[in-house]
């Protein structure tokens, strides 16, 4: 189990659970909430990292949001500088995937000092993987019409809690390559709900101006990215572009996954965890 406790910041005060031995490297993504089963991306770390598995602003028992603009990539990595300080490391890691990917390049960019290395999968640079024809966020895409409906319905606090977890599996089957993985991942201990508020803040505004290409070429610190050969929200592409652009990145592809290879080839994850 993770330990849950808080840390009190300059920007308030956050909710954060704690696993693992060795060196600290802070996990989290833009729109979920975490508890003390921890998460399964997460999860893997722990073998190498001591993990601080946090709760963003708005999520969990984490300070609450006041307004908006706080919910933007560049305010999440200021209440992440708030906590390192407060918890009084001088570096730590990062690691974020998909949109906590989006969030680790952010912070790379804009606290290169504060950071040993960071780590970014499944994930863009741009807004523009939005626009492929293999994302399932593309107007083109046969499952937008689809995942619109179901964020609409996740967003709506009317949905049933038992209508919530159809729409969730619904969801998730989308950015999976074996159904099976999926099933398997479900009788695992994981927590990552999903901040409606968050959420919607992302797709209609965060994403709208999203664009971090330029200022990825003058990064200088470790960047280990991964993607999976065959993901259907963010394009294997897009993850090579990401490692192109930051002169000292390093590149895998996990070949036989979707959008979550920490869980559809599990063992081979954590082997590149080793060598982060």
């Amino acid at each position: 189990m993770w330990e849950e406790t808080y840390v009190e910041t300059s920007r308030g005060r956050f909710e954060y659970f704690i696993c693992g031995e060795g060196e600290p490297i802070a996990v989290t993504h833009f729109y979920m909430a975490f508890d003390d089963r921890g998460n399964l991306f997460a999860s893997p770390f722990t073998e190498r990292y001591k993990v601080y598995l946090i709760n963003v602003r708005g999520a969990g028992k984490s300070a609450e949001v006041e307004n908006d603009s706080q919910l933007s990539l560049k305010e999440m990595v200021k209440d992440l500088e708030a906590i390192r300080e407060a918890l009084g490391f001088e570096k730590w890691s990062f690691a974020g995937h998909s949109t906590g990917g989006m969030l680790a390049l952010q912070y790379a960019i804009e606290a290169p000092h504060s950071l040993i290395k960071v780590i970014a999968g499944c994930t863009a640079a741009s807004n523009e993987y939005a626009s492929h024809p293999r994302s399932m966020y593309c107007s083109k895409n046969e499952n937008f019409q689809r995942i619109i409906e179901i964020m609409e319905l996740l967003n709506n606090p009317n949905t049933l809690q038992e209508e919530r977890k159809k729409l969730n599996y619904e969801w998730a089957l989308m950015s999976y390559h074996s159904e099976e993985k999926l099933k398997q991942a479900l009788t695992l201990p994981n927590s990552g709900r999903i901040i409606g508020r968050s959420l919607d803040y992302f797709r209609k505004v965060e994403v709208k101006n999203f664009d971090l290409r330029e200022q990825l070429k003058e990064v200088h610190i470790p960047v280990y990215v991964f993607a999976g050969k065959f993901d259907a929200q963010c394009p294997v592409e897009y993850g090579i572009e990401i490692a192109t652009l930051i002169p000292d990145a390093k590149l895998t592809i996990f070949k036989n996954s979707n959008h979550n290879p920490f869980i559809e080839e599990e063992e081979i994850f954590k082997d590149f965890v080793k060598l982060t």
